[in-house]
């Protein structure tokens, strides 16, 4: 009996300029999932307060938090795969986003900070100025062994950065085939 693959929810997290839209665009159009744009779910104090530069606190990314966890839950619930940015800096965070939903994996963005402020800097179509991003290193914390996700170098041009990230996830893009589909049932290669 075949059944319907399972439903993946990916997290592309990292502190911003990182490139969290840049690659989750690019797994959403390589894998054919659906993409979100996790700054989407805030609310409009969340944005104002990020845009005067001042750092949000956790009261502030509780419910912006809940809200993409309880997209990720229709997603899953609809059988849709998906891909969605968050920053996630916190392990605590990490486990709200996670929580009761065991389809969702991280894909830790990382970068030298230099480059990323670089970035912050370039952008003009975002609200969160680079002045936030001492605040946002100082309060990562990196992926734990023990947590479900992968940590990915952005150096170098987007393919390459999605590239990485699609073998360190170990997803592949729709029809294609892995060394295992290229034998036939006699164990001939075709």
């Amino acid at each position: 009996m075949n059944r319907a693959p399972r439903a993946q929810i990916v997290v592309v997290m990292g502190v911003s300029g990182v490139g969290k839209t840049t690659v989750a665009k690019g797994l959403s159009t390589v894998l054919g999932w659906t993409y979100a744009e996790g700054d989407a779910f805030h609310s409009e104090a969340n944005v104002a307060k990020m845009a005067a530069g001042t750092p949000l606190t956790d009261e502030d990314r509780w419910p912006w938090l809940r809200s993409i966890g309880e997209w990720m839950s229709a997603e899953i619930a609809a059988g849709r795969s998906a891909v969605v940015t968050c920053s996630a800096l916190r392990r605590v965070y990490r486990e709200l986003v996670r929580a009761g939903r065991p389809e969702v994996v991280f894909c830790h963005l990382v970068a030298d900070p230099g480059l990323i402020g670089d970035r912050m800097e370039r952008r003009a179509d975002h609200y969160m100025p680079a002045s936030l991003l001492p605040s946002q290193l100082a309060t990562l914390e990196p992926l734990e062994p023990d947590e479900p996700g992968v940590e990915v170098s952005v150096d170098g041009e987007a393919a390459q950065v999605i590239a990485r990230a699609l073998a360190a996830l170990d997803l592949q893009p729709p029809g294609t085939r892995t060394p295992r589909d290229t034998r036939t049932r006699e164990g001939n290669t075709r």
